[in-house]
């Protein structure tokens, strides 16, 4: 009897093991499995509102010795102020270690730009969509419909300028110019951005620094990409710069946490966004570098 319950005890660890390597899988093609000199592959993609998630991979590719180069494949029409400009800064202290080459998908324009310009190079398709250097504030005002509807909105603030974009009222034209000069001031470090990252002077970087978007083949005109072509043509001159041509390709992903795990990307979502209701968290009104 006891070696019978011996035996499904043991029966029982091996099943615990199986499910927990089946949810816990070893990361396929990982920077720290692999072997010998690497091009390390990391990705942003689509509207950038958090910083954390770019910085951690980032940083895993910085500190890994035998990543000999970066390819920071683009594809964001950009993002939060904030946000794009500290992945900024810190594909800039990467490319102070080692060659970060950016590849350019369909789009990498505004905040996708602001991102890629400390990169050591910036390879870009003909028809990519970049440019749109700019910054918007953007709100729905419904102070005429609410006023139709007989809706008030009752405000207790602290200081005049303190509900400037509030969408139940009309705009305040001195509170307007508040925000005017933070658009104002976000719009100038972006073309100092540009400037410094591409060696650019600023006045003809403010030239064309007017929101338009352009086509990576002009963008290469005005200097803004230094080649033509896909993400293969990227890490062909991430392996010159980083002189590793037999370097492995390994693209680096994020560390996926427990619920990403067992629900998936999508259901980890849902949680996080029931959580912020639960919450009491709201949209909060942004400064943003993005495409319009």
């Amino acid at each position: 009897m006891k070696r019978l319950k011996g035996i499904f005890l043991l029966l029982g660890v091996m099943a615990f093991v199986v499910l927990v390597m089946a949810l816990f899988p070893k990361e396929m093609g990982s920077i720290e499995a692999a072997y010998g000199p690497k091009v390390a592959i990391v990705r942003i993609e689509g509207v950038i509102s958090r910083s954390e998630p770019y910085l951690k991979l980032l940083d895993r590719v910085e500190r890994n010795s035998s990543v000999k180069a970066v390819v920071l494949r683009v594809d964001s029409p950009g993002g939060v102020v904030g946000a794009c400009q500290e992945i900024h800064d810190k594909v800039a202290e990467v490319a102070r270690r080692k060659p970060v080459v950016v590849s350019m998908g369909s789009v990498a324009a505004s905040g996708g730009l602001y991102v890629s310009v400390p990169a050591t190079k910036i390879v870009a398709n003909p028809g990519t969509i970049t440019g749109s250097i700019g910054v918007i504030i953007q709100v729905l005002n419904v102070s005429q419909l609410a006023q139709k509807l007989g809706i008030e909105a009752v405000t207790v603030k602290s200081g005049r300028c303190k509900d400037l974009l509030n969408p139940f009222k009309k705009p305040d034209p001195e509170c307007l110019k508040v925000v005017q000069n933070l658009i104002d001031d976000s719009y100038n470090q972006f073309v100092e951005a540009v400037a410094k990252g591409r060696h650019l002077p600023v006045e003809k970087v403010r030239s064309f620094a007017d929101g338009r978007i352009f086509t990576g083949r002009r963008a290469k005109e005005l200097g803004l990409v230094d080649y033509l072509g896909g993400i293969e043509k990227a890490v062909e001159v991430a392996k010159k710069l980083g002189r590793c041509p037999g370097a492995k390709v390994v693209e680096v992903k994020p560390k996926r946490g427990f619920w990403e795990r067992i629900l998936g990307p999508a259901g980890e979502s849902v949680l996080k966004t029931v959580g912020k209701v639960l919450s009491g968290e709201t949209e909060q009104v942004r400064a943003m570098y993005i495409l319009n």
